[in-house]
């Protein structure tokens, strides 16, 4: 195991969403320390690791492994757990940093970390996962716990392999549930978790709607993405907040409809068929496509980098809000804002997966677990505050809700980090 501190490379989008944003407070403020504001930039730990697999077959092979953590100036790191080939330690410093934003933006007393095996899970037999899931458990040792690092269910990774995670870290460490969120409820999972993340954007439409006086009955709604966090949303969107869904796409394609479709009929014959091409009354189109047609409000819920230059010029919606993580390329991100698209960056935006996981970790160390209108509630109470925090921010210094987002976050670091002595 090798352990390194670096800087992330300069040219993924979050680090120069950050960049900005601190160039912007040395403007305004000559009393903040700039060392400091730089300081999050880097990653306080890497962790490289080769994790070997005994296959079903007897044949030896070996897997890259990786855990980043990026701040905890605020508390524990806290982040999502990758299986997937193209995981690699730039991804995981990029998505690090950006927990460490998303934690602070929503004010939950964590800081960010990201990790995972460059491994096809679709390759392994579920014995085989289980053994590669608990070597990789035991390499990181003490680098991960409940007060110190706490993974995640990400792409994927689900609640099976964090039960997996549970029980090896418990043979070293003793029993802890709190070392993982995103749990089976039996072993210590929250109610409301699988919801989260798509509550949370519906939470976030509904204030953006509002702050910019759309009335979201009937108003057109279009997901790029139909897995967790698009489905939920979706429904919720139509459920409670009146909209109608004309858009949705899987990894294949995308369906559209500018006058709506029977969103559950989609969901159902997306689960017989593995797919969305087929499904009667709309159209089937690419997922770039889907991107420009006409709507009110677009939601990014699936691909990093979705948003760029090719396409910002071309996207009909008055608001974007990001699902998904580093959706917008900075440079498609000022096209948006030139041309009046008001839009809820991904730190604010997707951050109710990583709320309630807050809630699950709480939860754990009482013993007490809460029911499920108890979850909603707190979930609307951290979102609402942390949506009128970041856009009071904007308003005063004049920003755009990303950068008075960026500025709330790198604040609240900053501060910790300033009061601990860093």
């Amino acid at each position: 195991m090798s352990t390194t501190l670096s800087k992330p490379a300069a040219s993924d989008s979050v680090t120069r969403y950050t960049i900005q944003a601190i160039d912007q407070m040395k403007s305004m403020d000559s009393g903040r320390d700039p060392d400091l504001l730089r300081a999050i930039l880097k990653p306080k730990c890497e962790i490289t690791l080769e994790v070997p697999l005994r296959r079903d077959d007897g044949k030896f092979v070996s897997f890259q492994g990786y855990r980043v953590q990026h701040n905890d100036a605020r508390g524990p790191y806290k982040g999502g757990l990758r299986f997937h080939p193209a995981v690699d330690i730039h991804e995981a410093r990029i998505l690090a940093h950006l927990m460490s934003l998303k934690t602070a933006v929503v004010n939950i007393p964590f800081g960010g970390s990201k990790g995972g095996i460059a491994v096809d899970p679709k390759q392994l037999t579920l014995r085989e996962l289980e053994r590669l899931t608990r070597t990789f458990t035991s390499m990181l040792g003490d680098n991960i716990g409940p007060l110190v690092d706490i993974p995640a269910p990400d792409v994927n990774t689900n609640a099976q392999i964090m039960a997996w995670i549970v029980d090896e870290y418990a043979k070293k460490h003793g029993h802890s549930y709190g070392v993982v969120t995103g749990k089976p409820l039996e072993l210590g999972g929250s109610l409301g978790r699988d919801e989260a993340t798509g509550r949370g954007v519906m939470i976030a439409v509904r204030e953006a709607a509002a702050e910019k006086k759309m009335n979201l009955k009937g108003a057109r709604v279009l997901f790029q993405g139909f897995g967790n966090v698009s489905s939920f949303g979706a429904r919720l969107i139509e459920q409670e907040l009146g909209a109608k869904v004309v858009g949705v796409s899987s990894s294949q394609g995308a369906i559209y409809n500018k006058n709506g479709f029977d969103l559950s009929g989609a969901e159902a014959y997306y689960r017989k068929n593995k797919g969305l091409k087929g499904f009667a009354g709309v159209e089937w189109m690419t997922n770039d496509e889907l991107l420009v047609q006409e709507c009110d409000v677009l939601i990014p819920g699936a691909l990093e980098n979705a948003i760029t230059m090719s396409n910002a010029g071309k996207i009909k919606a008055s608001i974007v809000v990001e699902a998904a993580n580093d959706c917008t390329e900075a440079e498609a991100d000022a096209v948006l804002k030139e041309r009046g698209i008001f839009v809820i960056p991904d730190i604010l935006a997707n951050a109710g997966g990583v709320v309630v996981s807050y809630f699950e970790w709480v939860q754990n160390f009482s013993s007490h677990y809460w029911e499920i209108a108890r979850v909603r509630s707190e979930l609307e109470r951290t979102m609402v505050a942390a949506y009128n925090q970041v856009s009071s921010t904007a308003k005063e210094r004049q920003l755009s809700m990303r950068m008075g987002a960026y500025t709330v976050a790198i604040e609240r670091i900053v501060r910790a980090m300033a009061l601990r002595g860093m």
